[in-house]
Parts: structure tokens; sequence; C-alpha cells
């Protein structure tokens, strides 16, 4: 059956005009894409009363007028994480009409506006966003070729119970602590691991273990000297490398065996982890372990596993990943330097 809508007047001006030249109700339903019953109530009503236009209706009568739906309106756009009640609040102290939160939210709701759980981000000022503008404008033309060249790193922490809000258990009233209906956990998630890694669309690193805090000296002795100095030497002679602003990785120690391994650096903006398509493959990592099951026991087994799913990751997942460089820096210039959907 056709989805049952409201017509309008001059679709049921045209429904009497064709049952008066003789047309079956059904067809003139399957023409107007409605239910035959309401074509045959339309038939009754004008029989009776030689109307077309519907009688109307009695009802609650509306609580706030226009004006004041478009300041609800407006008031959610400026402030989009004030509450329904922080918006009634503004409306009663604005205009003294007084409704509830309920309200507020049904006029929202006419407006397409729905409460949904925010992207969470990094603090982007305003030097920080024409950072990212430029970076993107520079590197927007390059070509798949070029960014071959470029190695991506970076490092992650992963928990050994990674912390998860949208975890939902069903139970009846009064199980709020019944058997299987708690979620347990250690504190400080049970323990972590940090991991190192790189990839182009050539070759990934091995994933390396920090071990402890990772300063400047560190990083040029565990991780540029063993790894990724072999790494772009095999990329080729115009290999870059692509690592983000944190203390070690800009340490004078790093800055100065960088010049002298001569080393093609990439000038990265502060604060733009969704530019960098390690980020992914983290995520893709994530995902893979905590599909194991049962979960890992330990960080041994974290890591492990994390190893295990880093060397078998496709190298198509991780081309696509790098592929994409060019629609995230169309997406950044989109939204004038600010956050991006990566």
């Amino acid at each position: 059956m056709p989805p049952r809508r409201k017509l309008s007047d001059l679709d049921r001006g045209r429904a009497i005009g064709w049952l008066q030249d003789g047309v079956a109700a059904r067809q003139v339903a399957q023409r107007l894409a409605v239910a035959p019953s309401v074509i045959t109530r339309l038939k009754q009503r004008f029989h009776a009363t030689e109307r077309v236009q519907e009688r109307q209706r009695t009802g609650r009568p509306r609580v706030t007028t226009q004006r004041e739906d478009r300041f609800v309106q407006r008031q959610a756009m400026q402030q989009r994480m004030a509450t329904a009640n922080n918006i009634r609040q503004r409306l009663q102290a604005t205009t003294n009409t007084a409704v509830s939160g309920q309200t507020i939210r049904n006029r929202l709701h006419n407006f397409g506006l729905r409460a949904r759980r925010p992207v969470r981000g990094t603090t982007l000022t305003a030097n920080h966003r024409a950072a990212r503008r430029a970076w993107c404008i520079q590197h927007v033309r390059w070509q798949r070729q070029q960014w071959a060249q470029v190695l991506f790193t970076d490092e992650s922490r992963f928990c050994l119970e990674p912390a998860d809000g949208r975890i939902q258990v069903w139970r009846r009233r009064g199980e709020r602590f019944a058997e299987g209906a708690v979620l347990e956990r250690q504190r400080f998630g049970g323990g972590s691991v940090m991991v190192w890694g790189g990839i182009s669309t050539r070759l990934r690193t091995p994933l390396y273990h920090v071990v402890g805090n990772l300063t400047g000296v560190r990083y040029q002795n565990e991780i540029l000297q063993p790894l990724v100095v072999p790494a772009l030497q095999a990329i080729g002679p115009r290999a870059i490398l692509q690592d983000d602003n944190a203390p070690p990785h800009r340490s004078a120690a790093v800055n100065t065996f960088i010049q002298q391994a001569r080393v093609n650096r990439m000038l990265w903006p502060a604060n733009s982890p969704d530019l960098n398509p390690i980020e992914h493959m983290w995520d893709e990592l994530c995902r893979r372990v905590q599909q194991h099951h049962p979960p890992p026991a330990n960080l041994g087994q974290l890591l492990q596993w994390l190893q295990q799913e880093w060397n078998g990751a496709a190298r198509a997942f991780i081309c696509n990943l790098i592929h994409s460089m060019r629609q995230q820096c169309v997406e950044c210039l989109a939204h004038n330097g600010g956050h991006t959907r990566y």
C-alpha cells in the first residue's frame, strides 16, 4: 500500500475531477500515491459538504510564536552545546514565555536539530587554523607519486582495557547491581603500552615498543637511527619524513641529527593529528585487537597482538589511507583550517 499522506487542496480538486470523470477511486489513489481510504473519505466528504477543503480542527493552542521558535533555533545554532533547559531559561528571560524543556526539544526537532554526541578534537586557535590552511594550500595539488615519497610516523598508546563510553547493558528495574550487569574495570585501564610506527605506500617500519618516557635522545637512538633512516633509504633519494611537533621530535639533539643525516623533513602544522593518515592505522589496530576473544590477558599479550595486526594489515589499506591525503587537504580548506571528518 502506498504511504499515507496529507493531500493539498490542488490534489483534492484533481481527485474529485477524476472521480467525476468516472475514474475508479483505487486508480485515483495510485495517481496521487496515497491509500485508497484517503480518496474514499474525500469522496464522502465532498458528497456531504460539496467542499474539498478539510474542516478546521480544534486543538491545544501553540504556546510559542514563529518568532519565538526562530529565537530558540538561533540560540541552539549560536551555542551548540546549550541544553534545552538553558534555552528555555533564555526564552523566558527574553520574551517572558514559559515553556517546558520538552517543548524546546520539539521546536528544535522541527528545525531538523537533534542532540548527538559531539566529536572530540584537539584545540585549534586562530594561529593553528591559519597554519593548517597554509599547509593544505601547499600540498593540496600533490600527486600520488609525491605522497608516495612520504613516511608518515607517530606514536600511540593502547590500554589493556580501553574505555568505551558507549557500552550498554540489558537489565530490568532493580537489576542495577545484578550479576552480569556491572562492567568491571581495573584502575587506569589495567596498564598500557606505547608503540611507534611508520607507513608509506611502499613499506611499513617495524612496530617499535616504547618503554617508559620517550626523550629526544631516545627518539634519536632507538627510532631515527635504526628504523627511520633505513626506511627513508628504501623509499628513495626523495623520501620525506613526517613526524609531529611533540617535544622529543623537535629537541636540539634530534634537529642536529636530522641535519647531519640529511633527512628531508616535512614541516607539520601543530595540533593536526587528523591530517596524518597513520591515525587511521591506529584505529584499525585497536578495532582488530578488540575483536580477539577472549581479550588480551596482560600487556605482553596486548603488545604481541598489536605487532601481529600491524604486520598483517593489508598493503592496499595503507595505500588507500595515503591516497586520501589530497581529499583531506580539500576538506580542511573547506573548513577554513578547522576540524575535518578524518
